[in-house]
């Protein structure tokens, strides 16, 4: 998913209680919505037709990632070539993670769930492992076996090593899988080109004659942000602009603009030094540093007030009129900025010193789904997952309907149509309702979304670049950002995080809270009238992870990366 996949959330205190306390695990009985199948099918059924049934599915995730709105003629094409009818509902929460836990914890579920799960490490994992371990979930791998695309992920060396033996195919397990992690490149070794990270705008830069490139440290950003407060610029009403904003998404923390003060990636904080040396950032120098860096920022009111906690669309709304010199997080795929009058910053050094170095993982991974042991038939829930991952299921979520919205060149790979990019470009919530990816209707993914090589099925890297060419979208930011000599001298990476063994750690739910505490006690400092203040926050911080043996934590982290399968990948922020 577009904004969301690494975005982590607190792990609620009743996980714990409320999956104690499900009591349907393993029943037989079909929920409400789980409609069997029917034996009939039409006389003339194409070759990809799996029954005559209902599928539904409870999708704990974010609006602003997915929608239950499918487009009518797409839902009856799916009808017509796979005899589906398909229905898709977000459970509604105050946090996706928040719902998951809920949904399993009734027990009630529909044919199958679709949930965020980037990697082992993420705060869902332990709240789906307890469930399979429970019996909730039914074994997919006899299924996986019959299918044309999902049995890549039997093949050896397919999966990255954390979706192998940290997701699917646990060795507890053996050999069976209760969850499907999506998101999975066909080839491994490829670097998605989004361009992600803070964003200058280009007209302060240019009178301030700045090469972005250049702003390498937090140091040069403070010089950057002095010089700005200095300029007198003004947003698109006239206003005064804030130096630096917040992300595009809202208040958070965010590594990417102040990776040399930041211990490992975001949310993880966990890094191996260059001596060697596993530690978590509250046991370094760093951590306190940072914090000392953030209340001189805050307090020489360089960065806005509520850089670390303001909503979305106050901070989007900012990013939009350009009340933010410097956008703290965005990405070169929004629409606003393919002009690009909002610049990439940097890339910044890393906590160590050295300068960036682009590290692309092996494959990634996002997002996964499961099928209730309550549901009827199983391997047509599976069979439709095939189909939608197939080229012609791709075609169909992506591109949307031949002879509506593409028609097909000399090879047969779609070509939007003029007038479905126009629609996008000028009203988004209206080409939305066209159904399908490239109109910016992402349902497909859920199923869809793997085994992916765009190049390969359809002859363009993102859709539409056939018609754009230059102009396609990002392509401006990856050229102005040198993308192509960054990838040339990349690292190619595959492992664990350093979270990924806290559901088998003996107290991993005592430390998964402290680690979480330390995310907000480290705010709490920022915000804090003093460094000494600010310092007995922390101190209470780390005083909870050593209680939960964060130094035991580590230990097995140091087992667990002298090992081939659980070798971890600690990255710094990028």
């Amino acid at each position: 998913m577009r904004k969301k996949w690494g975005k982590l959330v607190a792990i609620p205190l009743v996980v714990t209680s409320l999956l104690a306390g499900c009591s349907n695990a393993g029943n037989n009985e079909p929920a409400a919505n789980n409609a069997p199948s029917s034996t009939e099918a039409p006389a003339d059924k194409p070759a990809t037709w799996i029954a005559d049934r209902k599928i539904k599915g409870l999708i704990f995730m974010g609006t602003d990632d997915q929608t239950s709105d499918i487009n009518p003629e797409i839902l009856a094409e799916i009808k017509k070539r796979t005899g589906i009818e398909y229905e898709v509902e977000i459970m509604k929460a105050n946090k996706a993670i928040e719902g998951l836990t809920a949904g399993i914890a009734s027990g009630d579920l529909p044919d199958f769930i679709s949930f965020y799960l980037n990697n082992s490490g993420r705060q869902e994992m332990p709240v789906v492992l307890k469930a399979a371990r429970e019996g909730m979930f039914t074994d997919l791998t006899p299924f996986l076996k019959d299918t044309k695309v999902y049995s890549k992920y039997l093949e050896k060396d397919y999966l990255p090593i954390d979706t192998n033996y940290g997701v699917m195919f646990r060795p507890e397990f053996n050999g069976s899988t209760y969850f499907v992690h999506m998101n999975i490149n066909r080839e491994g070794g490829k670097a998605g080109k989004l361009i992600s990270g803070p964003y200058i705008r280009k007209d302060i830069a240019e009178a301030l004659k700045i090469d972005p490139s250049s702003i390498k440290t937090h140091e040069q950003l403070y010089d950057l942000a002095k010089k700005i407060q200095a300029g007198n610029f003004k947003d698109n009403n006239g206003n005064p602009v804030i130096p630096i904003g917040p992300g595009y998404w809202g208040g958070k923390e965010l590594g990417q603009i102040f990776s040399d003060l930041q211990w490992g990636d975001t949310d993880q904080w966990i890094y191996q030094g260059k001596d060697g040396k596993i530690l978590h950032e509250i046991q370094t120098p760093v951590a306190m540093k940072k914090v000392e860096f953030m209340q001189k920022m805050l307090k020489e009111k360089l960065m806005h007030p509520e850089f670390f906690t303001v909503d979305q669309s106050r901070a989007e709304e900012g990013a939009l009129n350009g009340s933010w010199a410097i956008v703290g997080d965005m990405h070169s795929y929004l629409p606003f900025n393919q002009d690009l009058h909002y610049l990439p910053l940097g890339p910044f050094n890393d906590v160590e010193g050295n300068p960036y170095q682009m590290q692309v993982d092996f494959k990634g991974a996002g997002g996964a789904w499961a099928i209730p042991a309550t549901t009827k038939k199983p391997e047509e829930i599976v069979k439709f997952a095939d189909f939608m991952a197939s080229r012609e299921g791709k075609i169909l979520w992506q591109y949307g309907l031949e002879g509506r919205d593409y028609t097909l060149d000399d090879k047969g790979n779609p070509i939007p149509k003029q007038e479905v990019l126009d629609l996008k470009a000028s009203n988004g919530a209206e080409s939305q309702k066209l159904g399908f990816a490239g109109a910016g209707n992402y349902w497909g993914e859920l199923f869809g979304k793997t085994d992916t090589d765009p190049m390969a099925d359809y002859g363009e890297e993102n859709y539409g670049d056939k018609l754009t060419g230059a102009t396609g979208i990002g392509l401006k930011a990856q050229e102005f950002w040198k993308w192509d000599e960054k990838v040339a001298n990349a690292i190619t990476v595959d492992g664990y995080t350093p979270k990924s063994f806290l559901s088998e750690f003996p107290t991993g739910t005592d430390l998964t809270e402290a680690f979480t505490n330390y995310k907000d006690s480290l705010v709490k400092a920022y915000y804090s009238d003093s460094k000494e203040e600010a310092q007995k926050i922390l101190d209470g911080a780390l005083k909870q992870m050593q209680a939960a043996n964060l130094d035991g934590y580590l230990k097995l982290l140091e087992e667990k990366n002298s090992d081939p399968k659980t070798k971890i990948k600690f990255k710094p922020s990028r």
